[in-house]
């Protein structure tokens, strides 16, 4: 049994259809730093200065989360959300509210599908406090780390109990998408996000972008099947064919992150009443 399919917390025993194991996770460091770096560009002017400034540092912690996950699996709920244990898309049973969604299936079952919405609210808000804190220090750590776990909402593999391809007999594909396919083919990832804008409910656009990262799943998978197909194993060939098929899924995910990582910090910075961002 794999690690996703392990002990999400001591108390909590998840069945075999549960998570895989973290080292065979899709987005990885190259990813996440990409997302980060071209967030950036979407600030405004009153804004960019900061993130500019702390360019290095926010592209180097944006992957804090996954050294945290390699030391400790538990983790991985913060990373996911298993929607299919919620019904069919787009699961309007479970509630967008953590604490309606408490009320109804109860802490373990929220945390053995993944949290992965509602952790994106939480350090949405604490970027908020420590802009309206003015800690700068903190504000740049929090800005690295919200980071992270939007552009994990756009990564489909963290969306669905067939995290691995392994309950479609594709084990491995999420790697090759969002790791192979990122390290192989990283020059021609030209990634165009939008502006930054404001974000009025941040939990309930954390469930949107993870809605619409599942919906992409049938097509990465087709994708891989056909890439697969006369291939004796998964070669440059399989590759050159993959990434002509979902290449263009995957650039526009990382595309969409970047404008969602700016608009979480610039909302993060108006919630917090806009306070005059230091140069550094």
């Amino acid at each position: 049994m794999s690690m996703r399919r392990s002990v999400i917390v001591s108390a909590l025993v998840v069945t075999a259809a549960g998570f895989v194991s973290p080292t065979a996770r899709g987005w990885g460091a190259s990813g996440h730093r990409l997302v980060a770096n071209k967030a950036i560009e979407t600030l405004p002017p009153e804004l960019r200065p900061f993130f500019e400034a702390n360019r290095i540092f926010i592209t180097q912690h944006a992957t804090d989360p996954l050294d945290s996950l390699a030391k400790n699996p538990a983790e991985l709920r913060y990373h996911v959300i298993l929607f299919e244990r919620y019904g069919r898309f787009p699961f309007g049973a479970l509630p967008r509210s953590y604490q309606a969604a408490l009320r109804k299936y109860g802490k373990a079952k929220l945390e053995a599908n993944g949290v992965l919405p509602w952790q994106i609210g939480v350090y949405s808000e604490k970027l908020t406090q420590a802009f309206r804190n003015r800690n700068w220090e903190e504000a740049r750590l929090m800005a690295a780390l919200l980071a992270h776990y939007v552009a994990e909402a756009y990564d489909p593999f963290n969306t669905t109990e067939n995290g691995d391809g392994q309950l479609s007999g594709q084990p491995g594909v999420n790697l090759r998408f969002g790791n192979s396919l990122v390290d192989r083919f990283s020059q021609f990832l030209f990634l165009r996000p939008n502006d930054a804008y404001f974000i009025s409910e941040p939990t309930e656009a954390a469930f949107a972008a993870c809605l619409s990262s599942h919906s992409w799943l049938e097509i990465i998978l087709l994708a891989d099947l056909r890439a697969r197909r006369g291939q004796p194993d998964y070669t440059d060939e399989y590759y050159a064919q993959f990434y002509n098929q979902a290449g263009a899924v995957l650039i526009r995910q990382f595309s969409d992150a970047a404008t969602d990582v700016g608009a979480y910090w610039l909302t993060a910075w108006r919630n917090a009443g806009s306070p005059q961002i230091p140069q550094r």
